[in-house]
Protein backbone atom coordinates (compact mmCIF):
# COMPACT_ATOMS: atom_id res chain seq x y z
CA UNK A 1 0.00 0.00 0.00
CA UNK A 2 1.55 3.60 -1.36
CA UNK A 3 1.18 6.20 1.51
CA UNK A 4 -0.14 9.02 0.37
CA UNK A 5 1.75 12.38 -0.30
CA UNK A 6 0.99 14.51 2.90
CA UNK A 7 2.56 17.96 0.35
CA UNK A 8 0.68 17.25 -2.84
CA UNK A 9 -2.45 16.63 -0.75
CA UNK A 10 -2.48 19.73 1.04
CA UNK A 11 -1.52 22.00 -1.53
CA UNK A 12 -4.47 20.04 -4.12
CA UNK A 13 -6.63 20.94 -0.65
CA UNK A 14 -5.59 25.11 -0.86
CA UNK A 15 -5.84 25.13 -4.11
CA UNK A 16 -9.71 23.56 -4.13
CA UNK A 17 -10.61 26.47 -1.48
CA UNK A 18 -8.91 29.10 -3.85
CA UNK A 19 -11.06 28.28 -6.90
CA UNK A 20 -14.28 27.90 -4.72
CA UNK A 21 -13.59 31.39 -3.15
CA UNK A 22 -12.98 33.14 -6.28
CA UNK A 23 -15.93 31.67 -7.78
CA UNK A 24 -18.42 32.54 -4.92
CA UNK A 25 -16.57 36.38 -5.09
CA UNK A 26 -17.43 36.13 -8.71
CA UNK A 27 -21.08 35.15 -8.07
CA UNK A 28 -21.61 37.72 -5.45
CA UNK A 29 -20.08 40.58 -7.54
CA UNK A 30 -22.41 39.41 -10.77
CA UNK A 31 -25.57 39.29 -8.08
CA UNK A 32 -25.02 42.70 -6.87
CA UNK A 33 -24.65 44.67 -10.47
CA UNK A 34 -27.77 42.50 -11.60
CA UNK A 35 -29.76 43.34 -8.19
CA UNK A 36 -28.52 47.06 -8.08
CA UNK A 37 -27.99 48.66 -11.62
CA UNK A 38 -29.44 51.96 -10.03
CA UNK A 39 -28.48 54.63 -11.56
CA UNK A 40 -27.04 58.01 -10.30
CA UNK A 41 -27.39 61.01 -12.49
CA UNK A 42 -25.11 64.50 -11.39
CA UNK A 43 -28.88 66.14 -11.04
CA UNK A 44 -32.53 66.23 -10.75
CA UNK A 45 -34.98 67.45 -13.57
CA UNK A 46 -35.75 70.91 -13.55
CA UNK A 47 -38.86 71.62 -11.33
CA UNK A 48 -39.99 75.08 -11.43
CA UNK A 49 -43.69 75.26 -13.18
CA UNK A 50 -43.95 71.15 -12.45
CA UNK A 51 -46.75 69.68 -10.33
CA UNK A 52 -45.15 69.51 -6.92
CA UNK A 53 -46.49 68.13 -3.90
CA UNK A 54 -44.89 69.15 0.01
CA UNK A 55 -43.02 72.15 0.95
CA UNK A 56 -40.79 74.12 -1.46
CA UNK A 57 -37.63 73.12 0.78
CA UNK A 58 -37.91 69.58 1.42
CA UNK A 59 -34.44 68.28 1.87
CA UNK A 60 -35.04 65.21 -0.44
CA UNK A 61 -37.07 65.48 -3.98
CA UNK A 62 -39.00 62.84 -5.40
CA UNK A 63 -40.02 62.60 -8.78
CA UNK A 64 -41.90 60.25 -10.98
CA UNK A 65 -42.27 60.12 -14.84
CA UNK A 66 -45.61 58.66 -15.05
CA UNK A 67 -48.04 57.82 -17.80
CA UNK A 68 -51.90 58.23 -16.89
CA UNK A 69 -52.60 55.19 -19.38
CA UNK A 70 -49.38 53.32 -17.53
CA UNK A 71 -51.42 50.33 -15.38
CA UNK A 72 -47.69 50.22 -13.61
CA UNK A 73 -48.19 53.56 -12.94
CA UNK A 74 -51.76 53.32 -10.98
CA UNK A 75 -50.38 50.56 -9.38
CA UNK A 76 -47.72 52.66 -7.81
CA UNK A 77 -49.50 55.70 -6.62
CA UNK A 78 -52.59 53.15 -4.99
CA UNK A 79 -49.81 51.01 -2.88
CA UNK A 80 -47.13 53.92 -2.41
CA UNK A 81 -48.20 56.91 -3.15
CA UNK A 82 -50.49 57.42 0.26
CA UNK A 83 -47.56 56.02 2.44
CA UNK A 84 -45.10 58.54 1.38
CA UNK A 85 -47.09 60.98 1.99
CA UNK A 86 -48.11 60.53 5.22
CA UNK A 87 -44.83 59.10 6.30
CA UNK A 88 -42.38 61.88 4.44
CA UNK A 89 -44.54 64.63 2.27
CA UNK A 90 -46.73 65.56 4.87
CA UNK A 91 -43.91 65.73 7.15
CA UNK A 92 -42.26 68.33 5.36
CA UNK A 93 -39.17 65.99 4.79
CA UNK A 94 -39.89 64.90 0.98
CA UNK A 95 -41.50 67.33 -2.39
CA UNK A 96 -42.69 64.90 -4.45
CA UNK A 97 -42.81 66.31 -8.65
CA UNK A 98 -45.06 64.13 -11.54
CA UNK A 99 -43.92 64.41 -14.77
CA UNK A 100 -45.69 63.60 -17.89
CA UNK A 101 -44.55 60.54 -20.51
CA UNK A 102 -46.43 60.20 -23.23
CA UNK A 103 -45.74 56.49 -24.12
CA UNK A 104 -49.49 55.41 -24.85
CA UNK A 105 -50.13 57.83 -27.50
CA UNK A 106 -53.32 60.26 -27.93
CA UNK A 107 -54.71 59.01 -24.82
CA UNK A 108 -51.49 59.60 -22.76
CA UNK A 109 -51.58 63.11 -24.49
CA UNK A 110 -55.34 63.77 -24.11
CA UNK A 111 -54.74 62.63 -19.93
CA UNK A 112 -51.72 65.12 -19.66
CA UNK A 113 -52.80 68.08 -21.46
CA UNK A 114 -56.35 67.97 -19.28
CA UNK A 115 -53.82 66.92 -15.80
CA UNK A 116 -51.79 70.48 -17.01
CA UNK A 117 -54.89 72.25 -18.02
CA UNK A 118 -56.05 71.48 -13.93
CA UNK A 119 -52.66 72.38 -12.79
CA UNK A 120 -53.38 75.97 -14.63
CA UNK A 121 -56.38 76.97 -12.98
CA UNK A 122 -55.60 75.05 -9.47
CA UNK A 123 -52.24 73.53 -8.51
CA UNK A 124 -54.24 72.44 -5.12
CA UNK A 125 -56.92 70.88 -7.45
CA UNK A 126 -54.37 69.04 -9.26
CA UNK A 127 -53.53 66.48 -7.25
CA UNK A 128 -57.56 65.51 -6.44
CA UNK A 129 -57.16 65.26 -10.54
CA UNK A 130 -54.58 63.28 -10.34
CA UNK A 131 -55.61 60.75 -8.47
CA UNK A 132 -59.21 60.26 -9.86
CA UNK A 133 -57.91 60.23 -13.25
CA UNK A 134 -55.67 57.30 -12.68
CA UNK A 135 -58.68 55.97 -10.95
CA UNK A 136 -60.90 55.73 -13.56
CA UNK A 137 -58.25 53.44 -15.70
CA UNK A 138 -59.98 50.19 -15.43
CA UNK A 139 -58.23 47.54 -14.16
CA UNK A 140 -59.59 44.51 -16.33
CA UNK A 141 -58.99 45.95 -20.30
CA UNK A 142 -56.76 49.35 -19.27
CA UNK A 143 -55.60 49.17 -23.09
CA UNK A 144 -59.07 50.01 -23.83
CA UNK A 145 -59.80 53.63 -24.90
CA UNK A 146 -60.89 54.81 -21.94
CA UNK A 147 -59.09 58.15 -21.57
CA UNK A 148 -60.85 60.44 -24.16
CA UNK A 149 -61.59 64.41 -23.51
CA UNK A 150 -64.75 63.68 -21.90
CA UNK A 151 -63.68 61.34 -19.73
CA UNK A 152 -61.29 63.94 -18.74
CA UNK A 153 -63.89 66.93 -18.41
CA UNK A 154 -65.85 64.40 -16.29
CA UNK A 155 -63.05 63.76 -14.07
CA UNK A 156 -62.02 67.56 -13.79
CA UNK A 157 -65.66 68.57 -13.12
CA UNK A 158 -65.53 66.52 -9.30
CA UNK A 159 -62.35 69.15 -8.65
CA UNK A 160 -64.04 72.25 -6.60
CA UNK A 161 -63.51 75.70 -8.66
CA UNK A 162 -62.41 74.46 -11.96
CA UNK A 163 -64.16 76.08 -15.24
CA UNK A 164 -64.69 73.73 -17.48
CA UNK A 165 -65.06 75.65 -20.47
CA UNK A 166 -61.70 77.43 -19.98
CA UNK A 167 -60.08 73.84 -19.22
CA UNK A 168 -61.08 72.43 -22.94
CA UNK A 169 -59.84 75.35 -24.41
CA UNK A 170 -56.65 75.44 -22.43
CA UNK A 171 -56.10 71.61 -23.33
CA UNK A 172 -55.93 72.55 -27.02
CA UNK A 173 -53.55 75.38 -26.22
CA UNK A 174 -50.35 76.22 -27.65
CA UNK A 175 -48.83 77.01 -24.04
CA UNK A 176 -50.42 73.20 -22.56
CA UNK A 177 -48.78 71.88 -25.64
CA UNK A 178 -45.51 73.28 -24.63
CA UNK A 179 -45.85 72.11 -21.00
CA UNK A 180 -46.02 68.16 -22.43
CA UNK A 181 -43.08 68.95 -25.14
CA UNK A 182 -41.17 70.06 -21.92
CA UNK A 183 -41.38 67.19 -20.09
CA UNK A 184 -40.73 64.83 -23.14
CA UNK A 185 -37.66 66.72 -23.69
CA UNK A 186 -36.64 65.79 -19.98
CA UNK A 187 -38.10 62.15 -20.61
CA UNK A 188 -35.83 61.85 -23.47
CA UNK A 189 -32.55 63.69 -21.25
CA UNK A 190 -33.04 61.58 -18.58
CA UNK A 191 -33.19 58.29 -20.81
CA UNK A 192 -36.68 57.06 -19.67
CA UNK A 193 -37.98 53.65 -21.56
CA UNK A 194 -40.59 52.67 -19.05
CA UNK A 195 -43.10 54.13 -16.40
CA UNK A 196 -43.56 54.10 -13.84
CA UNK A 197 -39.56 55.67 -13.33
CA UNK A 198 -38.71 56.91 -9.89
CA UNK A 199 -36.13 59.55 -9.40
CA UNK A 200 -34.72 60.24 -5.41
CA UNK A 201 -32.60 62.62 -5.48
CA UNK A 202 -29.73 62.32 -7.78
CA UNK A 203 -30.54 58.22 -8.35
CA UNK A 204 -33.05 56.78 -11.10
CA UNK A 205 -34.49 52.89 -9.57
CA UNK A 206 -33.89 50.44 -11.69
CA UNK A 207 -36.98 48.92 -9.96
CA UNK A 208 -39.94 51.68 -9.02
CA UNK A 209 -41.90 48.84 -6.49
CA UNK A 210 -38.28 48.45 -4.54
CA UNK A 211 -40.52 50.77 -2.03
CA UNK A 212 -37.43 49.53 0.94
CA UNK A 213 -34.94 51.15 -1.39
CA UNK A 214 -36.83 53.88 -2.07
CA UNK A 215 -37.33 54.55 1.93
CA UNK A 216 -33.36 54.11 2.52
CA UNK A 217 -32.32 56.47 -0.54
CA UNK A 218 -35.14 59.22 1.21
CA UNK A 219 -33.20 58.37 5.01
CA UNK A 220 -29.83 58.56 3.09
CA UNK A 221 -30.76 61.98 1.60
CA UNK A 222 -32.65 63.44 5.09
CA UNK A 223 -29.22 62.26 6.78
CA UNK A 224 -27.04 64.12 4.07
CA UNK A 225 -29.23 67.92 5.04
CA UNK A 226 -28.68 67.49 8.41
Amino acid sequence: MVPKNNSFFKMAVIITLVVVVALAALVMINSKSETNPDTTRDKLPPIEGQPTLGVADAPVTVVEFGDYKCPACKAWGEQFFPTLIKDYIDQGKVKFVYINVLFHGEESKVGSAAAEAVYKQSPEGYWQFHKQLFSEQPGADHDSNWLTEEKALEVASTVPGIDLAVLEKDMRSQEIKDELDKDTALVEEFKVEKTPTIMVNDTILEDPFDYELIISLIEEGLKEKQ
